[in-house]
C-alpha cells in the first residue's frame, strides 16, 4: 500500500529518485520533501517496480532489489496523481539527474512528459558555499559533512529531504548577501 501523498500548497518540493540500473527510466524509488510556508518538511516516498532487471551495482548502492519492489506499482500507475501535486509548485533536485529520470520514465511508460519548474540545489549550493569547489565539492555527501546534515544517502525520501535542507540553509546565509530591498527567490542566484 502506498502512503498518501502530502496535500496543500508548499513553498517547494524537493524530489529524488533511485534507479534499478543504468537506464534513467528505471525508477525503483521516488521521494518527495514538501517544504511548507514555515519551512517544515513533510517526507513521502514509495518503491516502484522499474519493469526492468536490477543491476548488482545499483542494488549495492541503494539496497533496493527485486524483492523490495515485489508488488509495488509501476511509475505509470502513480504518475498521474503525483503530477497533480508536482505541477503546482517549484521543484528542487540535487543535480539534473532526477528531471532526466522523470522524463525518461514518462517516455518509457507512455505518460505525458511534464512541463515542471525545476531548480537545482547543486547550483544553489555552489552560490552559497563557493569555498567547497575543489574542496569536496557540492554533492550531497560533501554537503552532509560541511553542513552537518543528518540523512541516509541513497534513499529517495532522505535524499529529497537533504536537498530541501541544502536550499533552506542556503536561503539563511544568502539572505545576508541579498540587498534588503530585493527578496530572496528560490532560484537565486542561478
Amino acid at each position: 500500500m502506498i502512503a498518501t501523498l502530502p496535500t496543500g500548497d508548499f513553498r517547494f518540493i524537493a524530489l529524488d529518485v533511485e534507479t534499478a540500473c543504468g537506464d534513467s527510466a528505471s525508477i525503483c524509488q521516488i521521494g518527495l520533501a514538501c517544504v511548507d510556508m514555515n519551512n517544515g518538511i513533510r517526507i513521502w516516498s514509495t518503491f516502484l517496480d522499474p519493469l526492468v532487471p536490477f543491476s548488482p551495482f545499483n542494488t549495492r548502492l541503494h539496497g533496493i532489489g527485486p524483492e523490495t519492489v515485489a508488488g509495488a506499482p509501476a511509475f505509470a500507475q502513480i504518475w498521474p496523481d503525483l503530477l497533480l501535486r508536482l505541477n503546482r509548485q517549484p521543484l528542487v533536485q540535487h543535480s539534473r539527474f532526477d528531471e532526466r529520470a522523470i522524463q525518461a520514465a514518462c517516455r518509457a511508460q507512455g505518460q505525458v512528459a511534464p512541463r515542471l519548474v525545476w531548480h537545482d540545489s547543486v547550483s544553489i549550493a555552489r552560490a552559497a558555499w563557493p569555498e567547497l569547489k575543489g574542496n569536496g565539492g557540492h554533492g550531497l555527501a560533501s554537503l552532509k559533512r560541511h553542513l552537518d546534515l543528518e540523512f541516509r544517502h541513497h534513499d529517495a525520501g532522505e535524499d529529497a529531504r537533504a536537498a530541501a535542507m541544502v536550499v533552506l540553509r542556503a536561503e539563511e546565509i544568502m539572505a545576508t548577501a541579498v540587498p534588503r530591498d530585493r527578496p530572496f527567490q528560490l532560484s537565486l542566484p542561478l
